[in-house]
């Protein structure tokens, strides 16, 4: 695949505590956020549009980010390890012009952290350039790519999505659109995408809609993003959410709606992005993320009742919980645990001096609220356990008397093979221990999750759709290729240049 007129730059690899703050983030004890689209078409600052929109969908992926645009005969693209402000000032978005842009932020879920994998990618076929956007996992790429290689294709990443443009290069279809549906038919797994043409742009979901996408209006223009939040900001209507198995096609400012893709009997849409991935100022499906965490703590205080002086969150990922289950309990919340929101990955961790200094460097705790209270601690999810450990400890520390921690989803017991950065089922803590064990190891006096039926409950009284709850059931709704073992290419570690100042 040839790419688009694109800025790269090769550069030497990151430094050695560069890698080892990286490693360290892989390893804490969260679910990495997966990746963030957004496009928009038919807007004389597309460019600009788009790198507010990848503004609003950051914390979906803090990797790399990337704008492609096009004027109706060209694209030119703008792809950078790092965060979008960082990456994105007036010059360079000065430079991206046309009327129509799509953009991604990233973390990888597919393929290593390098530039060849940020998106969007890239190319030039003979149908003219196109650029794609993708928000998802294939299960069955790995079986693809070893296809295509066979048929003489030559990749320029380890990404999964690459493989959706080689099979829309080689379709025999003769339009776009229809080329895209050929080659969106042969994949397996999760995909919200958008691709940008030369003069349109095309946004779909697969059939079971495991990831959102959401269309709106903005002066005229069609926009679709991962989440409402990115519409908010930029004062764009919300219109409708893009169906499972839907395929939209926007050319020349209409929209027409394709249903190629039969959806499948009952939706599968991931529950992890109401319980975590989400902004909780975004609307997934008719339904805010906000509202239904703190029907999670609502329904967590049902279950696991028990008799404190005060509940605190682990911020921010168990606010909304913390607040749904202090409200059906009667029971004082209060934020004694202060997040440092300004921590960067690249600090430099000391060796021995200051002990639980990566926990410390995140939250601080409160004393004075604290001393020889009854906490009720409630986060979103335990996945390694390795930071819950060091803040148990730090509240007994500041003088709290009992620590209960309180968990509003079910234990992490397996991988997502959707589109969510994971590890792997032997570092989740429980798929390998007991609750009790859990409880002793992170040293809380007791230790409660939700319920798998609780949240089941919950999904399908206050959503009315199907989840995916895999990494919690282990029934995942798409079989997985046995062998899904990343390709290996021989690659540069490419990063832009040091950004340039905003």
């Amino acid at each position: 695949m040839t790419d688009c007129d694109a800025e790269i730059r090769f550069k030497l690899p990151l430094s050695p505590e560069e890698e080892s703050a990286l490693a360290q983030e892989r390893e804490d004890d969260h679910f990495h956020d997966e990746c963030g689209v957004f496009g928009i078409h038919g807007h004389e600052e597309a460019a600009h549009i788009t790198y507010l929109g990848l503004y609003a969908l950051q914390h979906r992926g803090q990797e790399s980010c990337g704008i492609v645009a096009s004027n109706g005969r060209e694209h030119t693209a703008h792809r950078a390890m790092g965060l979008v402000a960082d990456t994105f000032g007036s010059k360079t978005l000065s430079r991206l012009k046309g009327r129509h842009a799509i953009g991604h932020v990233r973390y990888s879920t597919a393929g290593e952290s390098l530039l060849r994998n940020a998106q969007p990618i890239c190319a030039n076929t003979d149908g003219g350039p196109v650029a794609i956007a993708h928000n998802g996992n294939l299960v069955n790429a790995v079986a693809i790519r070893r296809e295509l290689e066979g048929r003489g294709a030559i990749f320029g990443s380890t990404s999964d999505s690459e493989a959706i443009l080689h099979l829309l290069a080689r379709s025999r279809e003769q339009s776009i659109e229809d080329r895209f549906i050929d080659a969106i038919s042969r994949v397996k797994g999760a995909f919200s995408l958008v691709l940008l043409t030369d003069d349109g742009m095309i946004a779909a979901r697969d059939p079971s809609g495991f990831r959102p996408l959401s269309l709106g209006r903005l002066d005229g223009a069609w926009v679709v993003a991962s989440e409402t939040c990115a519409l908010d900001l930029i004062g764009a209507k919300f219109e409708r959410d893009v169906d499972p198995g839907e395929v939209v096609v926007i050319r020349r400012g209409r929209l027409r709606s394709l249903r190629p893709m039969a959806r499948v009997e009952g939706e599968r849409f991931c529950i992890f992005e109401y319980i975590y991935f989400a902004r909780p100022d975004s609307n997934l499906m008719n339904h805010n993320v906000y509202a239904f965490r703190k029907e999670l703590g609502r329904t967590l205080a049902r279950e696991s009742p028990i008799a404190a002086d005060m509940v605190v969150p682990v911020l921010d990922s168990g606010t909304a919980a913390a607040l749904g289950y202090a409200e059906e309990e009667g029971i004082p919340y209060e934020t004694a645990l202060i997040r440092n929101h300004y921590v960067r990955r690249t600090f430099i961790e000391p060796a021995q001096s200051i002990r639980n200094f990566g926990v410390k460097v995140k939250h601080n705790a409160i004393r004075s609220f604290l001393e020889g209270k009854r906490i009720v601690l409630v986060d979103d999810s335990i996945v390694r356990g390795t930071t819950l450990v060091k803040i148990v400890a730090m509240l007994r520390s500041a003088g709290a008397r009992e620590v209960h921690v309180r968990i509003s989803s079910p234990p992490s017991i397996g991988p997502c093979h959707y589109g969510i950065d994971t590890p792997t089922q032997e570092e989740l803590i429980a798929s390998n221990h007991s609750r009790e064990q859990i409880q002793e190891i992170i040293g809380a006096d007791s230790l409660s999750y939700l319920s798998l039926t609780g949240l089941r409950r919950s999904a399908e009284h206050e959503l009315k759709r199907g989840i995916c709850d895999g990494c919690f059931s282990g029934e995942y709704p798409i079989p997985v290729d046995i062998d899904r073992e990343a390709p290996q290419l021989s690659l540069f570690r490419a990063i832009e240049d040091e950004p340039e100042p905003s």
